[in-house]
């Protein structure tokens, strides 16, 4: 992923948990904050012990990161998200992924109503 589409500050990552707005699925758990400041979704992937252990932890990690580029250049305006990975998502196929970010981005409203 490239630099400008990531959250890389500790502040920034403290600021969206604190004021965005949380939606959650089996696999990841999204966090949205509305950004003033650029024009494209910068993202940050978080994978906590209650994942498993650091090899199941940067799996998910992975997964995530991948599963999200197809959707980095489609959002509708800047925002600044948060993905936290579930511990299923260790087990998980990049389709299912796939399938869960499409629905919280669906539900986050973020997504352009023609993209599929």
């Amino acid at each position: 992923m490239q630099s400008k589409f990531r959250l890389t500050r500790s502040e920034d990552f403290k600021r969206v948990r604190r004021t965005g707005k949380s939606y959650a699925h089996p696999l990841v758990v999204l966090v949205v904050q509305a950004s003033e400041t650029s024009t494209y979704a910068r993202v940050g992937v978080i994978a906590g012990k209650t994942t498993g252990n650091a090899v199941h932890r940067n799996r998910a990690k992975r997964i995530l990161r991948e599963a999200l580029r197809p959707y980095l250049t489609s959002f509708t305006s800047g925002w600044n998200l948060i993905l936290i990975a579930r511990s299923p998502l260790v087990t998980a196929t990049l389709e299912d992924t796939r399938a869960a970010l499409e629905n919280l981005f669906r539900r986050a409203q973020i997504l352009p109503a023609d993209e599929s």
